[in-house]
């Protein structure tokens, strides 16, 4: 026991000197990674340790081991926050609702916060990719049905001018959370896809005219959905 909590202590400390070393040469993914007895000189550790790191590293998508090739960075993927959010959204039966009003909390919280970025981004521009995608979610809406391709595709894109692409990368974990914690909550009225199509139109309104207000707005109403909710939570959007 102790034997192991001193390799798991020493690969806690190869975790962060690895991940030092991807920062200060400032890797991509894609990119090398010593070999595994380069790592093993190089942080003065044991093969054992070095290979616990690795796994680590590797469940959290920061490397990627390539068998007969290497230990490359890996595609930094959200993926495993993902998993981790919705398996808390449906470990516990009855609480799925309110970490589905948790995320979405977080959703129209983040979308708040970029809206100064967005208007930045898009004041005076024309998307004809976003506007077709606005169509597609109002036709399948007025047929009754949803449109999560076009969803994610709608709030992604939006946020690719932005020079910070973290906010891409959050918003995009989070709507898949959002997306597949939603269906144990039921199917959502005709109503509710109604607002939330036009809701996209909106908001792409807004942006391209360089609104602030008006994308504030369309926001609070592309929200409203889910924050009418018996029960959920009130989000001041300002």
């Amino acid at each position: 026991m102790a034997y192991q909590k001193k390799v798991y202590g020493q690969a806690e400390a190869a975790v962060n000197e690895i991940k030092k070393h991807i920062l200060h040469h400032d890797l991509q993914s894609g990119d090398p990674l010593p070999t595994e007895n380069q790592l093993c000189e190089y942080l003065g550790m044991s093969r054992t340790v070095v290979r616990e790191a690795i796994r680590t590293l590797t469940a959290l998508r920061i490397v990627e081991v390539k068998h007969g090739r290497g230990t490359f960075v890996g595609d930094l993927s959200m993926q495993p926050m993902v998993e981790s959010l919705v398996f808390r959204g449906l470990l516990n039966p009855g609480e799925d609702a309110q970490s589905l009003r948790d995320i979405v909390e977080v959703r129209a919280s983040l979308d708040i916060s970029v809206g100064e970025e967005v208007i930045a981004a898009w004041r005076g521009r024309h998307s004809p990719e976003l506007h077709r995608s606005v169509e597609k979610m109002q036709e399948l809406a007025d047929a009754g049905q949803t449109f999560p391709q076009e969803d994610r595709f709608f709030h992604s894109q939006l946020l690719a001018p932005l020079p910070n692409q973290l906010f891409r990368r959050l918003t995009e974990a989070f709507w898949d959370v959002n997306t597949l914690i939603a269906p144990s909550l039921g199917i959502p009225t005709p109503a509710d896809i109604a607002i939330t199509a036009r809701a996209h139109g909106q908001i792409l309104e807004a942006a391209e005219k360089g609104d602030l207000d008006a994308y504030r707005a369309a926001v609070h109403e592309h929200y409203q959905p889910l924050l009418n909710n018996p029960g959920s939570l009130d989000i001041r959007l300002k």
